[in-house]
């Protein structure tokens, strides 16, 4: 039983890593990668701080997937020093904008 039980977690390990290797390719065609990582700042935060910003916060999906689709300025201006984030809809598909929010905050 012990066994099995170390291949099933084994298996939902690279599970995991394979979904998270797809929803950093999806995140590298949509453009995010030119202004984001996921570990340290590039122009906008690290996605790990975005993250524990927003962890607790039942509202946090819907108001990051508000600020990709429409752009924004104003809330990370300690990290950005004022630069905006543009729009990223219609350029990327409403559900894409939502796994790529599910990733971040998945951090």
């Amino acid at each position: 039983m012990k066994k099995m039980l170390a291949i099933s977690a084994a298996a939902a390990i690279l599970a995991i890593s394979g979904q998270a290797q797809a929803d950093l390719e999806l995140a590298k065609k949509s453009g995010c990668l030119a202004c984001h990582s996921v570990d340290k700042k590039v122009v906008g935060p690290a996605w790990k701080d975005v993250a524990a910003k927003y962890k607790g916060d039942a509202s946090a999906k819907e108001t990051l997937i508000g600020k990709i689709k429409k752009g924004g300025k104003g809330n990370w201006t300690e990290v950005t020093g004022g630069a905006p984030m543009p729009p990223y809809s219609p350029r990327v598909k409403d559900e894409d904008i939502a796994k790529m929010v599910d990733f971040v905050l998945g951090l």
